[in-house]
């Protein structure tokens, strides 16, 4: 009978705690959520940044190479002025369009680069716009889940402590056993009373001889059908009632 109402007084403390888990809802996971969103779209506008830094610096870097191509035509004809044979007008002339090319060619990829500064642009304004609603949306939802928990925390940190307290009473087969059941019980019921001859878990109904060792207290009964711990309402101090009200 101890061990009965050791695991029952369990259950009931548990069960509080997992009331006020139900109040918090999803609101940490959502929290969670938006935080990591927050993240990566921050992460995001810092890599267009670093691309429109690259592409300005890219676009420096052209401007300067055709400084120097300008700057070797420019050398390239007066040496025109004094070349001694053809061959030589023509090595040079073949310099000069080479390096003509190589302006028009930097020209080209300056104007690309602009383009894709343009665009890079456009995407960190609409980006910055999302971000922030996003960072307004995580506020409020970490201002309603700082809410629930200063409203809550006490009373779960209490129960929290009469849960230990609780568990050291229990031997460990009995509490591996009782967690085992929690965790694969939908509403974390893993000790249930029998209620109007019913399980209070499952409500299936108990056969009468099953009831009867229930009421004995002299060892532990599960349900034959959802495999939960059953006690019955004596034990509890509890009047019966009907598992449909449930």
């Amino acid at each position: 009978m101890e061990k009965l109402q050791a695991l029952y007084e369990l259950q009931q403390i548990d069960s509080k705690i997992d009331k006020i888990k139900t109040i918090r809802g999803e609101l940490p996971l959502e929290v969670r959520d938006l935080e990591d969103a927050v993240a990566g779209m921050e992460t995001r506008l810092n890599k267009l940044q670093d691309d429109i830094a690259s592409l300005e610096h890219y676009i420096n870097e052209r401007k300067n190479a055709m400084k120097d191509a300008a700057a070797s035509i420019k050398k390239y004809e007066a040496q025109q002025a004094k070349v001694r044979n053809n061959r030589e007008f023509d090595a040079i002339t073949k310099e000069v369009e080479y390096q003509n090319l190589e302006i028009q060619l930097a020209e080209k990829k300056i104007k690309e680069a602009k383009a894709n500064i343009l665009s890079k642009q456009e995407l960190i304004e609409n980006s910055a716009a999302e971000l922030e609603g996003r960072k307004k949306d995580l506020k409020v939802k970490k201002d309603e889940l700082q809410d629930i928990i200063e409203e809550t925390q006490k009373e779960e940190e209490q129960l929290l402590k009469k849960s230990e307290q609780a568990q050291s009473k229990i031997e460990d087969r009995l509490l591996y056993s009782y967690h085992r059941i929690r965790s694969n019980a939908r509403n974390g019921l893993a000790v249930v009373t029998v209620q109007r001859d019913a399980c209070g878990g499952c409500f299936n109904k108990i056969p009468p001889q099953r009831q009867f060792d229930i009421r004995t207290h002299k060892k532990i009964i599960v349900c034959e059908h959802c495999g939960r711990v059953l006690v019955d309402a004596s034990l509890t101090g509890e009047d019966q009632v009907d598992p449909s009200s449930n």
